[in-house]
């Protein structure tokens, strides 16, 4: 295909930038070609039209579409339209032909060919070959997004935020998307060819291929390795030998380049927003408009009962009894398109996580629930609305015990599902998305209420905890009757991982009080440092206030996480940074520590940086409030919101360390 008009093609279907071996359309709508006189013998359109037909295959599917002299396009089958005959005065006529695809066509890699039937033979000429994808821009496609805002968002936007932390404490982690990476497009595509939908009947799959729905359940097996050829292999030990620990992956494009050059085995290592990242970029990729979505205190309700047992012993300490677990945060997925298999009124956002949690009709994938569903709390609608309603809305039921025994139980309703948030659209602050799975009553906690006769116990942090500093807070203990009573406080902190129960006490305190009262306790640096690289260590904070006289007990508990210090990074003449023109950036980090660090900077910049640029701190040891400061070139190649991120491991004390910086690239 003539190089302008190739262009001109893909501009007209937004998808220029995207890089693959091959045209990339959308469907819904109609691409041009030109064909020369010499090669086909177009003078016989106008004559005879019916004897020129496009073939298009895609695996054993074809389509045969004959050309007409005149009509419209359509969206609901293939058409190819002689537009008009094309003059050119140093060479030979050709003819432009307008080629439209229905807008629910099987996206995937198809070839062209024009078949022309002559009085002597029937000849076949290869034309090109193009990957259709989904066109969010086409109201008649089940994925059509309405704002163009949107559309530039969840489509074509290759930067986020991913939140993690927790609902007081929240993290934004930089992801580089990276969509428009060179072959990105095509290893996404080769998630379709290589599952296992594919690989069982390759007709089916392709004909399924027009239905997002079936699109988004192949993707979300896709991309965890549980079942499959699948992208990436979950990690929660902590021992991430053999492999990148997934708190060092900061965009897609590594993770999916490594996937397809070592012949499709298993990237090491991935925790779920990784996981919902590259999904992300995958369903961006194939047209489908996603966002990556965070629930804190997410419940994993492996009994399917709707409610996450929690126990602890009568020191404070949180024992692992249950199989349940509340995760601080888990980040999912959320794709839009309509949902004509649920009915009416359930189109729109679904959930999808690739996160191999629990199976689904036999694969690890779970989705796509649509998000009205599970806030209508219609839990038998398809796909695991029931899975991802308990995920938001569970029960905690907490409960001390010695020696097997209950001592005592409370219920929490709200605590599951605290906060749902993304990032917001055109800017780079956090949406609070709680609303649109949660009614009012699910979500806003109810006011404090004292019970009368038994004391009550809760914490406040004195500042947001931070790495290498220690963490201060007060414990309030609350007697409720006007005679004094004789009282036992424990407190007990645990080192716990996102998704799971905490391991053992690192720091303890227990004290006899008399009345009500006020005590601070400090937690050293020391006590909590972590043992292996993580951009934020958790903590599980728990105080059980006894009354000595009649035994009963109440507990109260905090999660929290401890924040590791930002990289900066500033840009030589921000306000006028240009595309094709070099530019200077700088990254600034001051060591916080009593300590040297050393340790490894990592710099990154989709449409920024021809390659990620790794390189070693200007000093291999910061001495403590010595400041790094690292030059970093790069080239703009991409005009618009672009994100130029840094992440720095240190060795000690074990930390990633994160900052970016969002781009405005204009035009030259």
């Amino acid at each position: 295909m003539d190089g302008k008009l190739y262009v001109q093609n893909q501009t007209r279907h937004k998808t220029d930038g995207l890089s693959s071996s091959t045209l990339v359309l959308r469907r819904g709508q109609a691409f041009t070609l030109l064909c020369g006189e010499n090669s086909f013998q177009n003078h016989i359109f106008v004559l005879y039209p019916d004897i020129h037909t496009f073939l298009l295959t895609a695996g054993p599917v074809y389509v045969e579409v004959p050309v007409s002299v005149s009509g419209q396009p359509s969206l609901t089958q293939w058409t190819a339209v002689l537009e008009r005959c094309v003059l050119n005065p140093t060479g030979p006529r050709a003819f432009s032909v307008s080629l439209s695809s229905p807008a629910s066509a099987s996206i995937g890699a198809y070839t062209l060919q024009m078949r022309i039937k002559t009085r002597l033979s029937v000849k076949t000429h290869f034309l090109c070959q193009f990957t259709l994808l989904c066109n969010p821009w086409c109201p008649a496609d089940s994925v059509f997004l309405q704002s163009e805002d949107l559309r530039t968002e969840y489509v074509r936007s290759d930067i986020g935020l991913l939140f993690k932390g927790s609902p007081r404490n929240i993290v934004p982690n930089p992801w580089s998307f990276d969509q428009y990476e060179k072959g990105i497009l095509d290893i996404c595509m080769q998630l379709l060819q290589l599952s296992p939908q594919h690989q069982a009947d390759i007709g089916k799959d392709l004909q399924n291929r027009n239905n997002p729905v079936y699109i988004s359940r192949v993707i979300s097996a896709m991309v965890n390795s549980n079942d499959d050829k699948g992208v990436l292999m979950g990690n929660w030990s902590n021992d991430y030998s053999g492999g990148v620990s997934p708190s060092q992956w900061s965009g897609s494009a590594d993770i999916l380049r490594k996937w397809a050059e070592t012949q499709f085995n298993p990237v090491k290592y991935g925790q779920c927003w990784v996981f919902a990242a590259v999904m992300c970029t995958v369903m961006r990729a194939l047209g489908i408009p996603t966002r990556v979505v965070t629930n804190f205190n997410s419940a994993h309700d492996t009994d399917g009962n709707m409610v996450i047992e929690e126990y602890y012993d009568e020191m404070g300490k949180k024992l692992s009894f249950s199989r349940d677990s509340i995760w601080n945060f888990h980040v999912w997925v959320e794709s839009w398109m309509k949902r004509p298999d649920l009915g009416r009124g359930y189109d729109g956002w679904q959930v999808l996580d690739p996160t191999p949690q629990e199976k689904s009709t036999g694969m690890f994938r779970c989705g796509p629930a649509a998000v009205k569903a599970i806030y209508e709390r219609k839990v038998d609608a398809q796909y695991d609305v029931p899975f991802v309603y308990a995920e938001v809305n569970a029960d905690v039921r907490t409960m001390i015990v010695r020696n097997g025994m209950v001592l005592s139980t409370s219920i929490d309703k709200r605590r599951v599902g605290t906060l749902i948030s993304t990032k917001h659209p055109g800017s780079m602050r956090m949406q609070d998305i709680t609303s649109e799975y949660k009614t009012e009553e699910d979500y806003v906690s109810e006011k404090h209420k004292s019970h009368y006769g038994v004391p009550q116990g809760s914490f406040q942090l004195l500042k947001p905890p931070v790495v290498g500093e220690n963490i201060s807070f007060i414990v309030i203990i609350t007697n409720n009757e006007a005679a004094p009573k004789l009282l036992r406080k424990h407190v007990n902190a645990q080192n716990k991982e996102y998704n799971r129960n905490p391991t053992g006490t690192f720091w303890e305190a227990h004290d006899d009080v008399k009345m009500a009262v006020t005590i601070q306790h400090e937690i050293s640096f020391n006590d909590y440092m972590l043992t292996e690289a993580a951009e934020d260590s958790l903590v599980n904070l728990a105080v059980v206030i006894e009354d000595v006289k009649s035994q009963e007990r109440v507990l109260a508990s905090e999660e929290f996480n401890i924040r590791s210090p930002s990289l900066n990074i500033q840009i030589q003449n921000e306000f006028s940074v240009i595309i094709n023109t070099p530019q200077v950036a700088t990254v600034i980090f001051t060591n916080p520590f009593s300590v040297a660090v050393s340790g490894e900077l990592t710099v990154s910049g989709s449409g920024l940086l021809e390659e990620k640029a790794q390189m070693r701190c200007v000093k291999c040891v910061l001495l403590p409030r010595e400041t790094m400061k690292k030059p970093v070139n790069f080239t703009p190649r991409m005009v618009g919101a672009k994100m130029l991120s840094a992440s720095l491991v240190l060795e000690n004390p074990p930390t990633v360390l994160h900052g970016f910086k969002t781009i405005n690239v204009q035009a030259s």
